[in-house]
């Protein structure tokens, strides 16, 4: 028995690991085959000789439906911490090789560049447009143009995307950024959750500084309920300034005694105006002064320490889960901590994942960084578990006649 486990060990290749946890994680070879990038039939050969190096059957397929078999689910729960520390060492190999730092370094360029010539608004908003242009939307993906509530913005999901439950509040300092540079990132994050996101072009500063950010959000996600989508099933996401654009959303929601969405996904949130901190350096979304700059344009005159702009000063008290993730090497990560703490105090359930990278907002590499990949399943699979977790709710309500 020894010399056949062993025998199975050694002819394993990752390859095939992946391609299990992708089917078992989809329950569907043509959404795994994608997500791959492989063809069907070459997973279905990959799942074949994994079931035949073990030994047993892992998958119950028939023409419509995927399950897993007792021994697929033991092997999936034991494989998911393998890959991840697989890929967390690659990472830091790569990391500490030089490839991965300059790949980053690469794309930032433009806009490092840009900032540094200290270069007009358009000159600056074009270079962070370059830097999303690297990445394509997942193939499988459909991008839409639609107007929420008055507000130009894209549909992101599936082909044929249905009513969106995924509200994504894209960053850049409150002055740059577009749905457009910014479907590719969010369509990964749709895709992860098995949703359809919309991604508001809300104003930007400084021609439309705060409130105007503020007011197309809140237009935006009303418009998501107008559709039909219950509250308790839309998640409301954003990066950077995005994230504590998308908690200014929620406080508003509640001053306004307005539905509040189900949760909140909040990837490195720069949440901080009064902007003390040290050691920004050039890989950054913008640099200690690039973000004083932002502020002040956002702000115009308006107090940094207003709890609804500032949400580390406010009361968080009802606001629904949250799912922080933050870089391991980020300036920013003294917000995402100081964030999950008052959220804590207050009695929300926050919950902090920081990843080994140095990059802020390192998901917007999740075509070639492992850990930006893993991220952003991993907040996918949040979104989807609250949203299933609201339905659950709504039919037991039903049923019970409430």
């Amino acid at each position: 028995m020894s010399e056949r486990v062993d025998a199975a060990s050694q002819a394993l290749e990752l390859r095939h690991l992946r391609g299990f946890v992708a089917v078992a994680e989809e329950l569907n070879f043509r959404r795994a085959a994608e997500r791959l990038y492989i063809t069907q039939p070459a997973l279905t050969r990959q799942i074949q000789t994994l079931e035949r190096l073990i030994g047993c059957q892992l998958l119950v397929r028939s023409t419509r439906t995927v399950r897993l078999t007792l021994a697929g689910e033991a092997l999936l729960d034991r494989t998911r911490p393998v890959l991840l520390e697989v890929d967390a060492a690659v990472t830091a190999a790569q990391s500490v090789g030089g490839e991965l730092a300059a790949r980053m370094g690469e794309i930032w360029q433009p806009l490092v560049r840009a900032a540094a010539l200290d270069e007009d608004i358009e000159a600056v908003r074009s270079a962070w447009e370059s830097v999303h242009a690297r990445s394509a939307p997942p193939p499988e993906t459909d991008v839409r143009a639609v107007t929420a509530g008055g507000v130009p913005a894209l549909a992101v999901g599936e082909t044929q995307p249905d009513a969106p439950s995924l509200l994504y509040l894209h960053g850049g300092g409150y002055l740059l950024g577009s749905a457009f540079g910014y479907r590719s990132h969010a369509g990964t994050l749709a895709m992860a959750s098995g949703a359809t996101a919309l991604v508001p072009d809300y104003r930007l500063a400084p021609e439309h500084p705060h409130p105007a950010a503020l007011d197309d959000a809140v237009a935006a996600y009303l418009w998501i309920l107008d559709r039909g989508t219950p509250a308790g099933r839309v998640t409301v996401t954003g990066d950077s300034s995005g994230g504590g654009l998308a908690l200014s959303l929620l406080l508003t929601l509640r001053a306004r005694g307005l539905p509040l969405p189900g949760a909140a996904i909040l990837l490195c949130p720069w949440l901080d105006f009064g902007l003390d901190h040290d050691g920004a350096d050039d890989h950054d979304l913008v640099s200690l002064h690039e973000a004083r700059r932002f502020a002040n344009a956002y702000l115009a005159g308006h107090p940094a320490d207003d709890p609804v702009i500032n949400p580390l000063r406010a009361d968080l008290s009802g606001l629904p889960p949250m799912l922080v993730q933050a870089a391991a090497g980020d300036e920013r990560l003294v917000d995402a901590q100081r964030l999950t703490q008052r959220a804590a105090q207050h009695g929300v359930d926050a919950r902090l994942e920081i990843y080994p990278v140095d990059a802020h907002v390192f998901h917007i590499f999740w075509s070639f960084l492992p850990l930006a990949h893993n991220a952003l399943r991993a907040a996918g699979e949040f979104a989807r578990k609250q949203r299933d977790s609201a339905s659950d709710e709504a039919e037991a309500k039903a049923g019970n006649g409430t």
